[in-house]
């Protein structure tokens, strides 16, 4: 449908005539009315979901398990006749799943209320729990909104379009084949190596791949160092070029602290840290975060945890689960906030069913188009 043009005032029109016909299109726009016997009410934001299944081209593995697929629920939010959309990618380590957050937004389907910019609102109205189905909701709300002003996300929040390079996740096996896929990430500057196998190779494993490339290397422990493995493999990473090491100890490690004071390289927090209220007893542990919307519950948290870590002076990373391009966009239009981005998770699949964020030059860059920018890849019926 056209997009109707603002009228311009002409001289004799009456004064103010054209302003009071433009603000009230604007408000049929915004607020579209819904009609139901004779009278007329402002039509209220209607939510529904369904799981999916996430295949990876391979097999990820971590410290603590490893996955061929993973399963997600997309949320969609209506708003007379337009729609916004997004993704919950619950985290098993923190007791939720995918039913557990279809469950969630059933729950609190009837809660949005009828306006969707009414973000303080409907956070205060949904319980405090099934964090991964809250940020789906907030993404979904957020493309909403940018959808009804015909602008993207990181327009909408003030925000730059770019952030840093994305890392490419080297998963946990032996030396030899980290390095050989390492090898194959030729489209990436940064990469992240899964650490922490338990066989004392830990230290292996980032000497071989960075005997094969010049890239930037991370490392991910996922919780499974002792304090004293952690104060042996640091120097030697540190000698290696690593640029940071996340979540070495376990979440809660009461050795946190003396670590973080006697490490060589920065520690950043990932098990450690959920959200706001997590921030600051995060810098007596570590020098930096790591937010996934997942574990916050959305990009007005995730925005808030930066900006208290930034006080606090801290670092930030921004992080994913193995998630589509609809939860990678999400994510993506608050990246230009981070020192860090880890957001290769749609990058896994072997096929992603919400292209639209695009890979420039490393950089995970959200679309320049409404709202998250992403749609959804309909399957060729032949």
């Amino acid at each position: 449908m056209a997009r109707r043009q603002p009228s311009r005032t002409s001289v004799g029109d009456a004064p103010g005539r054209n302003r009071t016909c433009d603000l009230a299109l604007r408000r049929r726009t915004l607020y579209p009315l819904s009609y139901r016997r004779g009278t007329t009410s402002v039509a209220r934001v209607e939510m529904t979901a369904r799981i999916a299944t996430l295949d990876l081209a391979e097999t990820f593995v971590i410290s603590r398990e490893s996955s061929d697929s993973a399963e997600v629920v997309f949320v969609e939010v209506q708003h007379g006749r337009l729609s916004g959309f997004g993704e919950a990618a619950p985290i098993d380590r923190y007791g939720e799943s995918a039913e557990s957050a279809l469950a969630y937004v059933e729950e609190h389907a009837d809660l949005l209320g009828d306006d969707p910019f009414a973000l303080e609102a409907i956070e205060h109205r949904l319980a405090p729990r099934e964090w991964a189905a809250r940020a789906a909701i907030d993404a979904a709300l957020h493309d909403l909104q940018g959808k009804l002003v015909d602008l993207p996300v990181w327009r909408l929040l003030g925000l730059a379009r770019e952030g840093p390079p994305t890392s490419w996740t080297i998963w946990l096996g032996d030396p030899d084949d980290m390095a050989r896929r390492a090898t194959k990430a030729v489209d990436f500057t940064r990469l992240k190596l899964k650490l922490g196998a338990g066989d004392g190779q830990d230290v292996e494993r980032v000497r071989a791949v960075r005997a094969v490339t010049e890239a930037s290397l991370q490392v991910d422990v996922n919780e499974a160092w002792t304090f004293d493995e952690a104060r042996d493999a640091l120097p030697q990473l540190a000698e290696l070029g690593v640029a940071y090491c996340e979540q070495p100890l376990p979440a809660g490690d009461p050795d946190g602290p003396r670590l973080k004071g006697v490490s060589p390289l920065p520690i950043y927090v990932d098990e450690d840290c959920h959200r706001l209220s997590d921030v600051a007893e995060c810098a007596e542990r570590a020098h930096g975060i790591n937010i996934k919307l997942a574990k916050s519950g959305g990009i007005r948290e995730a925005m808030r945890m930066a900006h208290a870590a930034r006080a606090l002076g801290l670092g930030v990373m921004l992080g994913c689960m193995v998630e589509s391009g609809l939860g990678i966009a999400a994510a993506a239009q608050i990246a230009s906030l981070c020192n860090h981005v880890d957001l290769d998770g749609n990058l896994l699949l072997a096929e992603d069913p919400w292209p639209g964020v695009e890979l420039s030059d490393g950089v995970q860059l959200p679309s320049d188009q409404a709202g998250l920018g992403v749609r959804q890849e309909v399957p060729d019926p032949r």
